[in-house]
């Protein structure tokens, strides 16, 4: 890192043994400093105040203010970036998407074991979070517009291709979305407000570990007109359904006697990330041809540039999110950079776009929360 000076952290958890384990992981990094630590969240708000820090931990369980209360109080008065700590359980994920979906950056799933080699084993993954985050500008203010964005009335900026002026040459017959950090927030702005009758297959690739797209889905499932599911293994590909990759596997599709079908599996165990949007954007390719339309959201890194440019050198289309309305402007800038992206849309305007490709001129204004 070569930054003038260091990232500075406020650890919030009722834990006094979590709260010296993380601030011992964090310093040890060299260009993190851990300026105060919270045992629960009006001392933790209160110190962010005081503090101002760049990046807040929070946990979930604690005494007085819970880790939700104290997250949404936090985004309401004083937004930071929050990085949450939850249990690898059902509960935790449940809590976690929650979070996220009001406005958490990321989360930091730890083992239900409290030891201290079983918390250890995060140092590495905690310390590459904290620097991603503190390298998104503006990155507490963003997560405030997009949390408060209305469907439909958002002035689109004038970086932005106008949707109203595209039409597609052919038939696009299934949609991949590919997403990662600031996923469940921004999903929430889309898949709500798809049309109930959509005639195409909707295939997310969320990076996320085992349990928490499962989460995910539900959450989005009862928010939604369209039946949003945890796919599994020999699941018929369907319209009107939109289907999330498992946590930590991959999802393939595949054809036979005309009928598509899923595939998950461990395989290849070589990709940066597990679900790979790579990987399953190449296998819907496969079946699809140039009929499949990625479209490339939120997220750190780079996944799915590579099957994008497979697709549009078969002369297929791709979307990318544009950069005032990612809370993390890393995939879709990749696709954006290389010149593939045949829209670039707010947030805000993605669903609108998809209801246009088959003549859906209505958004669904569901109860979105």
């Amino acid at each position: 890192m070569t930054n003038s000076r260091k990232i500075k952290v406020l650890v919030i958890d009722d834990s006094a043994f979590m709260r010296k384990t993380l601030s011992f992981m964090l310093e040890s990094a060299g260009d993190i400093e851990v300026v105060a630590t919270a045992k629960n969240g009006l001392e933790g708000f209160e110190l962010i105040r005081t503090h101002q820090p760049d990046v807040v931990t929070l946990d979930f369980e604690m005494p007085g203010l819970n880790g939700l209360e104290t997250l949404d109080k936090i985004m309401k008065d004083f937004p930071v970036p929050v990085l949450m700590v939850s249990s690898f359980t059902t509960e935790g994920a449940d809590v976690t998407i929650k979070a996220l979906s009001l406005g958490a950056v990321d989360f930091l799933p730890k083992e239900p074991s409290a030891v201290a080699s079983g918390v250890m084993k995060i140092k590495d993954e905690l310390i590459d979070k904290i620097r991603n985050i503190y390298k998104q500008t503006s990155i507490a203010t963003r997560l405030k517009r997009i949390s408060n964005i209305t469907v439909g009335e958002r002035k689109t900026t004038t970086k932005t291709i106008q949707a109203k002026d595209w039409i597609p040459a052919f038939d696009i017959k299934a949609i991949l979305i590919g997403i990662s950090t600031g996923g469940p927030l921004s999903l929430q702005k889309v898949i709500p407000h798809l049309h109930a009758h959509l005639p195409v297959p909707i295939v997310i690739v969320q990076h996320m570990p085992p349990m928490f797209t499962n989460s995910l889905a539900e959450r989005l499932n009862k928010l939604s007109e369209l039946t949003v599911i945890e796919a599994a293994d020999n699941d018929l590909l369907e319209s009107s359904k939109v289907y999330f990759a498992p946590g930590g596997k991959h999802l393939f599709v595949s054809q036979t006697s005309g009928r598509v079908s899923i595939k998950i599996s461990d395989s290849p165990d070589n990709t940066l990330y597990k679900p790979c949007v790579d990987v399953t954007l190449n296998s819907m390719i496969d079946v699809f041809g140039k009929n499949v339309l990625p479209i490339i959201m939120t997220g750190m890194g780079k996944d799915g540039l590579e099957a994008v440019k497979r697709l549009k050198r078969i002369g297929g289309y791709a979307f990318a999110q544009d950069e005032d309305s990612s809370v993390v402007y890393g995939m879709p800038r990749a696709i954006i950079d290389n010149e593939l992206a045949d829209l670039i849309l707010p947030l805000d305007k993605i669903a609108y776009q998809i209801n246009k490709i088959f003549k859906y001129e209505y958004s669904y204004a569901g109860n979105v929360v």
